[in-house]
């Protein structure tokens, strides 16, 4: 059974990770939630829970009991690194190498392939910023799920929705199938 690391951040988009750990766990994968801070504002570590049947990690200091840091050890396991959804702040992040939360410490320290689902504003999306974290998360092998067009959170139309459940469902079976 593969072993998946979902990564959640701070999006309102947020409330889509419950489908995505539940549809994935029913697949037979073994899902891992890593909840940003900020994301907490958004969803819950008893759902994302729930629905993966583990237990959600929240903080990178809440190790548990043993010698080796838990970070990296479920670095270390991962089959697939997922981060749905990912803000701007986590490509911003994961792009210049800070590890200063479970997530990117996971990210930073892992060898599985990363699958970033991005959802923001749309504005936030193609700043030049932004842009260049993708291609440089891109260069380090990153794969990417592109965000949706449409009706935005923020009351804007445009590209910045988080892709479909169902797309990043086949996304991750093609990144795992191509491993």
């Amino acid at each position: 059974m593969p072993r998946i690391i979902l990564g959640v951040t701070g999006s309102i988009a947020a409330y889509k990770a419950a489908d995505l750990a539940s549809q994935l766990t029913k697949a037979g994968h073994v899902v891992t939630c890593i909840l940003t801070k900020s994301a907490l504002e958004f969803v819950t570590p008893l759902t994302l829970g729930t629905l993966s049947k583990n237990p959600v990690i929240t903080d990178l200091f809440a190790e548990k009991e043993g010698w080796q840091p838990g970070h990296i050890q479920l670095a270390d396991e991962a089959d697939l690194l997922l981060i749905a959804p990912a803000t701007a702040n986590i490509l911003a992040s994961m792009a210049n190498g800070f590890a200063n939360d479970a997530l990117t410490a996971i990210a930073l320290a892992t060898r599985a392939p990363i699958l970033i689902a991005p959802a923001m504003n749309g504005k936030m999306w193609q700043h030049p910023a932004t842009l260049r974290n993708v291609e440089t998360l891109r260069g380090f092998g990153a794969h990417f799920v592109e965000p949706a067009a449409g009706m935005l959170a923020c009351g804007y139309e445009g590209v910045g929705r988080l892709a479909e459940v169902e797309v990043i469902l086949q996304a991750v079976a093609d990144v795992l199938a191509a491993r």
